[in-house]
């Protein structure tokens, strides 16, 4: 309790955020046309450490998980948080409701042409600093993909595409954190991805809330324990709420609906999320991050449940 309350005092003591943030817009290939959506940047101070790809999730915008991603820009990281549709006539949509793997490809697209200055990405990028009245280096090479709820399978889709897809992309994917990870009532895109994943070292851990009707009863955490076998593959907060990702950036539906976010947990998820993505980038592990023998608990977070894998 110690740990998750000193984090918690940390997180409301924090010092004003310092990352820039850039409102702007992306276009994604969609069915025979283009889908312009709205994409915020998170940008940090100096050199950025990486690229972090932040999605939300089902029903959901950017705009949900602005606490997290300033919290991302201000350890360094330039953040890409887009607004996807959850429903669309051609497929088009974050959650799979009919067949969106092919959409999935395309954002999969985005990241195999992030180096290229007239790529989809560096031109969003661009585009939303020129309005911003800033001027930006090269995206970094490096990325890491975090997804809550429903946006946890779509990184995890993406990720696995990339694997089967562009090598040269896939070696720069560091790693993926899926917070309370959702799995869509239709098709198999969750159980596909992280089966393919298993076949490599990428480091993927989870941070869950318990079952409940927003993570369609714990569905996509037991996907990620069934598929992955490690013996360390996240943590669950016993007390969590399904909205701990979305912090102070939630609002009145998500709170109605799934629970409202307590300061501890959220302090607790962005603690282990940073953490674990710092590790990632860096290739370290951090001994605070991870379960500690005899005892099996996380340093950081000593009233997580560890979760082991299949």
């Amino acid at each position: 309790m110690a740990a998750a309350a000193t984090a918690a005092l940390l997180l409301t003591t924090a010092p004003t955020a310092q990352a820039d943030f850039l409102p702007g817009t992306i276009e994604i290939p969609c069915a025979t046309g283009f889908l312009e959506r709205s994409a915020d940047w998170y940008l940090p101070l100096g050199t950025p450490r990486g690229l972090v790809w932040l999605q939300h999730g089902f029903a959901r915008s950017s705009a949900q998980l602005a606490d997290l991603a300033t919290a991302f820009a201000d350890d360094g990281y330039v953040v890409f948080a887009p607004s996807l549709p959850f429903f669309d006539l051609s497929g088009c949509t974050l959650q799979n409701l009919s067949d969106n793997t092919g959409f999935l490809a395309h954002i999969a697209a985005l990241f195999t042409t992030a180096d290229d200055p007239n790529g989809g990405l560096s031109t969003s990028l661009a585009s939303a600093a020129r309005s911003a009245g800033r001027t930006l280096s090269t995206l970094p090479a490096d990325v890491v993909f975090v997804g809550h709820s429903a946006g946890a399978e779509a990184v995890a889709f993406v990720a696995d595409h990339l694997r089967t897809t562009t090598p040269r992309t896939w070696a720069r994917l560091r790693g993926l954190v899926l917070l309370d990870p959702v799995k869509s009532f239709l098709g198999d895109n969750t159980d596909r991805a992280l089966a393919g994943i298993d076949t490599t070292t990428l480091p993927t851990l989870t941070i869950s809330a318990p079952p409940s009707a927003c993570n369609n009863l714990g569905a996509g955490t037991s996907a990620v324990q069934a598929h992955l076998h490690r013996p360390f593959v996240g943590v669950q907060l016993p007390h969590g709420a399904h909205t701990d990702a979305e912090g102070t950036s939630s609002d009145f539906l998500g709170e109605t609906l799934c629970g409202h976010p307590d300061p501890i947990n959220v302090a607790t998820l962005r603690t282990l999320a940073l953490g674990w993505t710092d590790d990632f980038f860096s290739s370290a592990i951090t001994p605070a991050y991870y379960p500690a023998a005899p005892s099996g608990a996380v340093p950081a977070a000593p009233e997580a449940i560890p979760l082991p894998g299949g």
